[in-house]
């Protein structure tokens, strides 16, 4: 069993261990470099897993290195990191971090997958999208896939900038999905719901339709025509929101996403002054 490494203790580093513990992965197999005592005793507590405050001792030995840090810091820290890196696979979750950019902090190291979890994986219900350079193995692909895949369903692009596309459908798509839930239950009460039912309404109603997509092998167009009968309710309501071009602007909101994702991934890519780094 390979053992893993993670770079900063925060929500998705302790999803990922969750779904690792749970998956079988034994607890002295993983380590964290965290540098919050209190953070470090949680994690020790609830997992039985390795903490350390020193980059040294949480990298010896490891496989595979998984910076959950913000991607504010990536920089200043990856240019210290290599010096205790050998050959592991690295894997970054810190979004709109591009790999060039990465290999260059770390001095060269090459073993790389980008990957972009979203929000849901911290009730390991995520969906997780990952790139790799060409040089990485299929051994180091399928790695990746078994740490991200604890917490959901992994998907692979040929592209790195389709990495773009994925931070704006899944990696934003939360948001979306709260926002609508949002408009629901504000629609429940303002028509005379009080708001324990309006919450229950509208958390179950989009729970059991994106049940009933996913296991459907009909299109969601053709499962929302059957919901909607001439005449109906429903017919009216998504009437009214064709008229609002409510669908139009779902796509120029995740287009707009996509593009900030790569003017992100552009201000990140400036170097900082690392005078004394190392």
């Amino acid at each position: 069993m390979e053992s893993i490494t993670f770079i900063g203790g925060g929500n998705m580093a302790t999803a990922l261990i969750a779904g690792l513990t749970k998956k079988g992965w034994k607890p002295d197999a993983i380590h964290v470099l965290e540098i919050d005592p209190a953070a470090r005793e949680r994690l020790a507590r609830e997992f039985n897993v390795q903490v350390h405050d020193k980059a040294g001792e949480a990298l010896a030995g490891a496989d595979c290195v998984v910076l959950a840090i913000k991607p504010q810091q990536l920089q200043g820290i990856a240019r210290k990191l290599h010096l205790h890196l050998t050959d592991q696979l690295v894997i970054s979750i810190a979004a709109g971090i591009r790999c060039a950019d990465l290999s260059r902090w770390l001095r060269g190291h090459s073993r790389l997958v980008r990957a972009m979890p979203n929000t849901p994986a911290l009730a390991l219900a995520g969906v997780t999208g990952l790139y790799a350079p060409a040089s990485v193995t299929v051994g180091d692909r399928g790695l990746a896939s078994r740490i991200l895949g604890v917490a959901g369903l992994t998907l692979w692009v040929d592209r790195e900038e389709q990495m773009d596309a994925v931070t704006a459908v899944s990696g934003s798509g939360p948001a979306y999905v709260f926002y609508f839930i949002e408009a629901l239950q504000e629609a429940a009460l303002e028509l005379g719901l009080d708001r324990a039912t309006a919450r229950s309404l509208a958390l179950e109603t989009f729970a059991g339709a994106v049940k009933l997509a996913s296991e459907s092998a009909d299109s969601a167009e053709t499962l929302r025509e059957r919901v909607t009968s001439k005449g109906g309710t429903t017919e009216r309501a998504i009437g009214e929101l064709e008229r609002l071009r409510v669908k139009p602007s779902i796509i120029r909101a995740a287009a707009a996403a996509a593009a900030r994702s790569e003017e992100l991934g552009d201000e990140l890519a400036r170097d900082e002054d690392d005078s004394g780094a190392g």
